[in-house]
């Protein structure tokens, strides 16, 4: 039986603002609602949400670490003085809430047909996804009011810890409902993650539940989400075989392009894109990388222009009010932007392994323990072991970013013919070959006999700072560029790595902010509420799991 579903914004505080409208963007008009089918609202919805992780972050990128601000440009006071207003950095709060309101809809009409189950789960699932980032990034927000337009327009705010709490439980429902939908309509092609998959779908939800759990647990401890672990651990995590990815069939048309590519890469006339020439390499992960003989550092980043027969990568110092330009500096490189068609990721394999890691580490999961993922057991490592899951996260990264590729010059004569003496190379000066995925895990493999503290396990976990740091540090490593949100979020809760501070002179505080200021919509629209949460500094104000 075909059902529709109204698709229609809410009456909330903000509406779709920052992320850019692409390929089955869902912004929405209020004043024109449009009919669809629960699998149009479906794709649309998966898509809109990859849109915004894409997008929306780029700006705590600068503070995680992996990006600095071209010489070409004037400095960015936000990004580089910390100088932040309503305004600053804060346009997924309207881009989440919108969204949010299609996945809610799309629970509430699948929550009343038993064939919709399987939609009813991934809308609860995606819900989950996109309010922990809000709570991320604003501690307490609209939730439990949320979303009913016609009894409550002034919704007010729950405090983070509780929603967090709550999200824990929908969880475990999105994934009791799975479970139970034997016989419902299967998502098929509307899936743009799993492509109906649900024990994908189960994997993410536990996966999401796990980094809820580990983001509270330096702080909280002994706080229920982590002792709830053991109740869905069986079902397993995203790992090197699996990630969350969205794809809706990006291809190099205009407006169809992955988002990271066309942006970070080159847009569908071979152009640079806007981000791929406002930011540039940082000089402290190109030097970390390089001080751990991390090939990575090829794939995250691309070469210097001009630098035959070298192949040089160059960062900016972040803040420098004396920038180098973009000829003498570092791009983000072609194993993170790596194809138009690319699939966007929302979750990877590779930080579920780290996070998995983590919690065997601590004690909050067993080792070995049956839902785990092996990892990698090729230096010896006992499967499902803390050890294990940390190399297969670096192992998985290693694909992922295509570490080991090449890079060759580009002859000035532009024939394709092999470069001579006394030329020089033209732009694009070099030309990337990507490595096959078995050369990337082999490398890997060879990366992890190290005896360096924060690459090898034995050196690690020996170490003043210990395994703990080692994750931290190797989770970091790679989310680079892709995941800028849940680096800064990694990095907020445990200072690891400790990213330098901003060296601009006219910085207004010494360290980064903890959290962004709540926009401009919401002190016009709902100011009594948000008046209850009292005076916010970014410089103080922390979210509940900060230390």
């Amino acid at each position: 039986m075909k059902k529709y579903i109204l698709i229609v914004a809410t009456l909330f505080t903000a509406g779709i603002s920052g992320c850019k409208k692409d390929y089955l963007s869902q912004e929405v008009n209020p004043n024109s609602p449009s009919v669809t089918t629960p699998q149009l609202s479906l794709a649309a919805a998966l898509s809109t949400s990859a849109n915004i992780v894409t997008y929306d972050y780029e700006g705590e990128g600068v503070w995680a670490g992996y990006f600095t601000t071209s010489g070409n440009y004037v400095p960015n006071t936000t990004l580089n003085q910390f100088n932040l207003t309503t305004g600053s950095l804060n346009g997924d709060w309207g881009d989440w809430y919108g969204n949010l309101t299609n996945y809610n809809l799309l629970q509430g009409i699948a929550a009343k047909d038993p064939s919709l189950a399987n939609f009813q789960a991934i809308a609860i699932i995606m819900k989950a996804y996109g309010f922990q980032h809000l709570v991320d990034q604003f501690n307490d927000v609209p939730y439990s009011q949320a979303f009913q337009p016609a009894t409550i327009l002034f919704p007010g705010y729950d405090k983070g810890s509780a929603i967090y709490e709550d999200l824990g439980k929908q969880l475990d429902n999105a994934i009791a409902i799975i479970k139970g939908a034997s016989g419902a309509v299967n998502p098929g092609s509307s899936d743009i993650v799993f492509g109906g998959n649900m024990a994908g779908w189960e994997k993410f939800a536990n996966s999401i539940k796990l980094r809820l759990a580990m983001r509270v647990s330096t702080k909280s401890p002994s706080d229920p989400l982590i002792a709830d672990l053991a109740s869905t651990e069986s079902l397993g995590y995203l790992d090197g075989n699996l990630d969350a990815e969205a794809n809706p069939g990006y291809a190099n048309t205009s407006g169809k392009q992955n988002p990271f590519y066309s942006t970070f890469g080159v847009d569908a006339n071979a152009n640079p894109g806007g981000d791929e020439v406002y930011y540039r390499a940082p000089a402290f992960e190109v030097t970390t990388l390089i001080n751990l003989n991390d090939p990575r550092v090829s794939s995250f980043f691309a070469p210097v222009s001009n630098s035959w027969p070298a192949v040089v990568f160059r960062g900016n110092t972040f803040g420098d009010p004396l920038a180098k330009a973009n000829p003498l500096t570092s791009s983000i490189g072609p194993g993170l932007a790596q194809s138009s068609s690319q699939n966007s990721i929302l979750f990877s394999g590779a930080e579920s392994l780290f996070l998995q890691a983590e919690a065997v580490e601590i004690g909050a999961l067993p080792a070995g323990s049956s839902g785990l993922s092996a990892g990698s057991t090729a230096n010896g490592a006992t499967a499902g072991s803390a050890q294990a899951l940390y190399e297969g996260g670096i192992v998985a990264s290693f694909i992922a970013s295509q570490a080991g590729g090449t890079y060759a010059p580009v002859p000035a004569d532009g024939s394709g013919n092999p470069i001579t003496a006394g030329q020089t190379p033209t732009t694009p000066n070099f030309v990337w070959t990507a490595p096959s995925a078995a050369t990337s895990a082999a490398l890997a493999e060879t990366y992890l006999t190290q005896s360096t503290v924060n690459v090898g396990w034995a050196a690690s976990a020996t170490s003043t700072q210990g395994a703990l740091a080692a994750i931290y540090t190797q989770k970091w490593i790679a989310l680079t560029g892709l995941f800028p949100f849940e680096a800064w979020n990694s990095e907020r809760r445990t200072g690891i790595p400790a990213i330098p501070t901003s060296v601009d002179p006219s910085r207004v505080n010494p360290i980064p902010p903890y959290r962004v200021l709540y926009p401009t919509s919401e002190l016009n629209t709902n100011a009594v509420n948000l008046g209850k949460e009292g005076t916010i500094n970014v410089f103080s104000s922390k979210i509940f799991w900060q230390q």
